[in-house]
């Protein structure tokens, strides 16, 4: 973004060009250019400063203009712009009588400027010689102009720097819009289609007004409709402004009054766009009256929405202000300058593009900053849907997924399931209340979480059970793990009642077989748990097929003194 500024500096210097001065006046039937340029020397016209932004009259039969050039006088090719654009078409008209039409709607002229009207002198034309330029009449509404005489070599580093500056304005602006239709689609979030909406119709704005999309780019099918595509595209900026500032603001939680008026806006103005294209004059008409007060109205609306959202606490709605406010100032200024104000600043054009794209970065931060939220709430939630309330470890539904998954990736390395019991826990609700035994159960999760390895899935299976899904260990290591868990819980010392019993944990351990299931893991470590507590509580047990055999103690029918 400071890139983008430094060369807006650059292309805005003041180069080294030809002084003039310059007058005009209207064009008047019988006219010829001989006759402009005798009542110029007489001083007939009226004088105008050609480094200021003038504005001439758009009605009538159009407005001669005579230029000036001033001392130092240099016989050499030059070029004379007029910027911005005026959206009419100018003629120069050479001392032999030659006249040479352009517009910026003209595709055929080879050497065009980007962004301005230039005409080039061929150097055989005397430096001291007026030049006569005519502008023709238009319906349109006339935008203030300057004028530059520059050298050939000059012009064509300037247009270059203009050309490096719009362009890399108009990219910023079209990656920020591309970027968020990518977010829109993965987040399912239309704010952020909203604001690409938004952030495309400015550029569009930005490239008629501008002239880029005539030069360079010639998208020759704009030719006679760039004032309907315009306003156009001012209405339709502002409705999807409306949309976005409605979602992005949250104005239904901090402006409600705002949130149906902003969004009959963002109807309205599409709705007069399509009146003002339809091919019936009278709602054409009524369409054009419409547009510049709704326009004002809406402007203002948006602005309050986002004011009293961020006063009132929304955090997006400053960052909206930062990226938007900018553009309302800069939009004002530059209808000051169709009404005569601000004559000198002739960078206004240029700033349109500049403040263009760091408003699509601004709001890119806030839009990014409200994706980041979004992502931090939906883990919140996550973590609620799938943690224990009260032990805080995966709850019975999420353990078993995260098993299922871990089951199905066909992954061959050993697992180890381990399922605990608490023991004597029933006597110690009954004995001490169930307050006390949800303190044990916090405990005793903690401690089991921390004696296991991050990624082992530990969770509660239900009342006082839990599981733990061991990866990548044998069954001589499960029987380890099991033994210090069995060790760790005992030496929490908690009393189940005034004899000194202590709540303990008996473990049940089964290995992952080919093609095992989750429930039958479960089935097997569970058999092996009631056999570790038959076997004296407090302890683990493999399950059964995997223990070592061992010669089994029969009692005897008969003891040695032959009694039954």
């Amino acid at each position: 973004m400071l890139g983008i500024l430094a060369m807006w500096l650059l292309a805005s210097v003041v180069h080294a060009n030809t002084p003039l001065t310059g007058a005009a006046r209207e064009v008047r039937p019988g006219d010829t250019p001989q006759s402009v340029l005798d009542a110029f020397h007489r001083g007939d016209l009226a004088s105008f400063d050609p480094n200021l932004l003038q504005r001439f009259p758009p009605q009538g039969l159009g407005t001669w203009v005579v230029l000036q050039p001033q001392p130092p006088l240099v016989d050499e090719e030059r070029v004379l712009s007029i910027y911005p654009p005026p959206t009419t078409t100018v003629t120069l008209i050479a001392g032999d009588g030659a006249s040479s039409p352009l517009s910026m709607e003209d595709f055929s002229t080879a050497a065009h400027g980007n962004g301005r009207l230039a005409f080039r002198i061929r150097a055989g034309v005397p430096a001291s010689d007026p030049i006569l330029l005519r502008f023709e009449p238009t319906a349109l509404r006339s935008s203030p102009v300057s004028f530059q005489l520059q050298s050939w070599d000059e012009f064509l580093r300037h247009d270059a720097r203009w050309l490096v500056f719009a362009s890399a304005c108009f990219a910023v602006m079209l990656a920020m819009s591309l970027m968020a239709l990518c977010l829109a689609l993965m987040l399912r979030d239309a704010t952020f289609a909203w604001y690409a909406g938004y952030v495309l119709c400015y550029a569009l704005i930005q490239g008629v007004q501008t002239g880029f999309l005539f030069h360079p780019l010639e998208i020759t099918w704009l030719a006679g409709s760039a004032d309907m595509v315009g306003s156009s595209a001012v209405a339709v900026s502002l409705a999807f402004a409306a949309m976005f500032v409605a979602r992005f603001c949250e104005l239904p939680r901090y402006a409600p009054w705002l949130h149906t008026p902003t969004l009959a806006l963002a109807v309205g103005m599409p709705l007069v766009v399509l009146l003002r294209i339809c091919q019936i004059g009278l709602l054409q008409e009524t369409a054009q009256v419409l547009l510049g007060p709704l326009m004002v109205i809406g402007t203002l609306l948006v602005l309050l929405a986002g004011v009293m959202s961020a006063v009132r606490g929304a955090r997006a709605a400053w960052f909206f202000l930062a990226g938007w406010t900018p553009l309302l100032a800069l939009t004002t200024l530059s209808h000051s300058q169709f009404d005569g104000s601000l004559a000198d600043v002739i960078w206004l054009g240029d700033a349109g593009l500049a403040v263009g794209a760091f408003s699509a970065v601004v709001l890119s931060l806030g839009l990014a900053d409200r994706a980041l939220i979004m992502r931090r709430d939906h883990s919140i939630v996550q973590e609620l849907a799938d943690n224990d309330a009260l032990t805080n470890v995966l709850n019975r539904r999420a353990w078993s997924d995260s098993v299922r998954k871990v089951l199905n990736s066909g992954s061959g390395q050993p697992v180890a399931l381990l399922f605990l019991d608490l023991d004597h826990f029933k006597m110690l609700n009954d004995r001490q209340g169930h307050a006390a035994g949800d303190r044990a159960l916090v405990a005793v999760a903690d401690a089991l979480r921390h004696e296991l390895r991050p990624h082992d899935l530990l969770g509660r299976y239900g009342g006082e059970e839990f599981v733990a899904m061991l990866f990548g260990i044998e069954q001589v290591q499960a029987m380890q793990v099991a033994t210090r868990l069995c060790r760790r819980v005992h030496r929490l010392e908690i009393p189940v009642n005034d004899s000194g019993l202590l709540l303990t944990v008996s473990i049940g351990i089964a290995m992952r077989l080919p093609d095992d299931t989750i429930e039958a893991l479960v089935e097997r470590s569970d058999h092996a748990m009631y056999r570790a507590k038959l076997a004296g509580r407090n302890r683990a047990r493999l399950e059964e097929k995997l223990e070592p055999l061992v010669r089994r103690q029969w009692p005897r029918a008969v003891d040695n003194d032959g009694n039954a």
